[in-house]
């Protein structure tokens, strides 16, 4: 295990609450004051050591995690490389990941921007951004045809950001509507050169050809009826550039990652960083009916040194386009946990901060969790804000009411508790992203480290 920084008293009092309050709370005069500093692994050694098995037993090549309360500093814990090979860099705060589901909290904080300024309404039309969606339609018989009927009513901006518009997603999508897709290059994201060749010759090129291409399919359902994950925050990608005046990637860039000095965040990885880029892997000859079955091999999909990921997307995709490193996202999660402010800049004001993280799916729908695959969070209580899922009540042994999560397809997530101003981020790459149950598992490795700490 390396660990990357040395921590004193301040660390204690983070680590010892960040069980989400399922523990006892350590009264601040009470927390042994150390004669010297101590290592990361002495204070959370079962997340410590629950890293360390991952990489000891091959489940893995390397992993960092990013632990923060309140204003206190950032624990990082990290172990293993960034490849398989014996040469490959350690995995550490500043390596680069493949996060792509979790572009879709920055994305929806962009909109939350807007919404804040005035710029956007919640419950606007899309049309009135995108003259294309303004006669949408719904499919009648999804598993064998494209026939439609009118929509029941408009697309809003709330259901693009909570998966409640009606629309596909190729990941997901099945039927003539995946095939229309497929077509007309519906697919926003990025898996590795060789597929993204494929990918890039019917692709649009622009985030408006992309829109007003996925405005002249018909939905899945009529929006504001149904959750169903989809390429909505791509969507909202052209709203925010129609909204903004600005490309997308330029308002996230100079609005976001800027202000919150997120250095080492990309739509496209420069050459010079190639170097701290994690290979991404895929998991072939699983046995589904075991999921930890030892005969799966793990194989390189998207090597670092040649990913994908360097070159230059055909448009920004909001909901699956981004790179960035553990430090970087851990920032963006502490921005969201202080309600919307970090060291004194303020990306949006607690209130929308408030509003952004808390249950915003229409009167009627629920949202129960959705296929690991993804890296979305699964479980029950659950609502949906804007980008992420919102605990509607405390877990046992887990999350706290209110707490905002989601995960990306390659393993990596992220939770945010806005009450207790806890954050955790946990970056790994491999396909696919419930190979290894990661986020139970790190939540209670916290819960028992905050335990030992309040006892």
């Amino acid at each position: 295990m390396r660990t990357t920084r040395w921590i004193g008293t301040a660390a204690l009092a983070l680590a010892a609450t960040v069980s989400w309050g399922q523990v006892r709370r350590v009264p601040a005069g009470h927390i042994p004051v150390p004669r010297m500093p101590i290592p990361v692994s002495a204070l959370l050694p079962q997340t410590s050591a629950l890293f360390d098995g991952y990489v000891r037993d091959g489940k893995m090549p390397g992993i960092v995690g990013a632990f923060g309360r309140g204003d206190g500093p950032t624990l990082f814990v990290t172990a293993g490389r960034i490849a398989d090979s014996a040469n490959a860099p350690a995995a550490d705060p500043d390596s680069l990941w493949r996060v792509y589901s979790m572009t879709k909290p920055v994305t929806a904080t962009a909109a939350m921007m807007l919404i804040e300024q005035g710029k956007l309404g919640l419950d606007d039309p899309v049309s009135k951004y995108i003259p294309a969606f303004a006669h949408m339609r719904v499919l009648t018989d999804p598993d064998h045809s494209l026939a439609s009927r009118p929509a029941a009513r408009p697309i809003t901006i709330r259901n693009l950001l909570t998966h409640t518009a009606g629309l596909g997603y190729n990941i997901i999508t099945k039927g003539p509507l995946l095939h229309e897709y497929e077509r007309l290059g519906i697919l926003p994201g990025a898996v590795n050169t060789t597929v993204e060749a494929q990918m890039r010759a019917v692709r649009p090129r622009s985030l408006a050809e992309f829109a007003d291409r996925v405005a002249g399919l018909p939905l899945i359902a009529d929006p504001g009826t149904k959750w169903s994950y989809s390429i909505g925050l791509d969507v909202m990608g052209r709203v925010i550039e129609v909204a903004s005046g600005q490309p997308f990637d330029t308002f996230v860039n100079t609005r976001i990652f800027v202000p919150l000095g997120m250095r080492s965040s990309y739509w496209q990885v420069p050459a010079s960083e190639a170097g701290r880029l994690a290979t991404n892997y895929a998991f072939v000859g699983d046995n589904p009916l075991v999921p930890d079955a030892k005969g799966a091999t793990r194989l390189p999909l998207d090597p670092g040194a040649t990913s994908v990921f360097l070159q230059r997307p055909s448009f920004p995709y909001g909901g699956a386009g981004l790179v960035t490193s553990a430090r970087d996202y851990d920032r963006f999660a502490h921005m969201l946990a202080n309600n919307g402010s970090l060291e004194g800049v303020q990306i949006m004001r607690p209130q929308t901060a408030a509003l952004m993280m808390s249950n915003l799916l229409p009167p009627g729908v629920a949202y129960h969790g959705i296929s690991g695959t993804t890296g979305g969070t699964q479980g029950t209580a659950l609502g949906y804000g804007a980008g992420g899922s919102v605990a509607l009540a405390d877990t046992p042994g887990g999350a706290g009411k209110g707490t905002y999560a989601w995960g990306g397809a390659a393993g990596s997530i992220f939770w945010v508790d806005p009450t207790r101003r806890f954050r955790a981020t946990v970056m790994v790459n491999y396909f696919p992203a419930d190979r290894w149950p990661v986020r139970a598992e790190t939540a209670r490795a916290l819960l028992a480290d905050a335990a030992r700490l309040g006892r």
